[in-house]
């Protein structure tokens, strides 16, 4: 992931003019409530930026939330919006590809970050990630860009996929427990469709 792409189109843009924007991210939050979560229980959003995901999580009662992305500004963003509550966020700057994770997480979430990484190479980096940051039971919330959906974003390419497609790049250590497809359309009323799952690590 370029770190200076993604600087420069937070330096560039509101965070309401990016095509990802979501006032509400309301399939985020109901597949996550599937989950079961209790209140402590550790939460990583890959790719957060200055998602509103953190800022419910907060008002759900969430006491352990760490946000990741490539590029500080957004972080920042998310940061100022919070105010005081900002203090009780884990704020991390990385690349996922090269992120080594200290502990497990209950549930890793991104709606952000894998449909970018087109190389093989790149995926087998996440994946190594996300297995070093999650245990036997930890839950995988993740969405892509569709079939149907547009073959770049924010000036990059994406790779899309289907249910099938995206559960087979986690087997067999994550198995799939729910699927959904979402419509999201962009600021700019252009839609977007997107491919979720849910999906629960089996091994340790």
């Amino acid at each position: 992931m370029s770190r200076e792409h993604w600087r420069r189109i937070w330096r560039e843009r509101d965070e309401a003019e990016v095509s990802w924007f979501e006032q509400e991210p309301r399939t985020s939050l109901a597949l996550i409530e599937a989950c079961g979560l209790a209140p402590g229980d550790p939460i990583i959003d890959v790719g957060g930026g200055a998602s509103r995901l953190v800022d419910a999580l907060l008002q759900q009662g969430f006491r352990d939330l760490t946000v990741l992305d490539v590029a500080a500004d957004a972080l920042e963003r998310a940061r100022s919006r919070l105010g005081s509550a900002a203090d009780e966020v884990h704020w991390l700057v990385a690349d996922i590809c090269t992120f080594h994770p200290t502990r497990p997480y209950r549930l890793w979430h991104d709606r952000a970050v894998f449909h970018f990484l087109t190389s093989p190479e790149a995926r087998a980096a996440y994946r190594r990630a996300l297995e070093a940051g999650t245990a036997a039971g930890s839950w995988l919330v993740i969405a892509t860009f569709a079939p149907d959906a547009p073959p770049r974003c924010s000036g990059l390419e994406v790779r899309r996929y289907d249910a099938e497609a995206l559960a087979a790049e986690f087997a067999p250590t994550f198995v799939p427990v729910e699927a959904r497809r979402q419509l999201h359309h962009t600021p700019a009323g252009r839609p977007q469709p997107f491919t979720w799952l849910r999906l629960r690590r089996s091994t340790g």
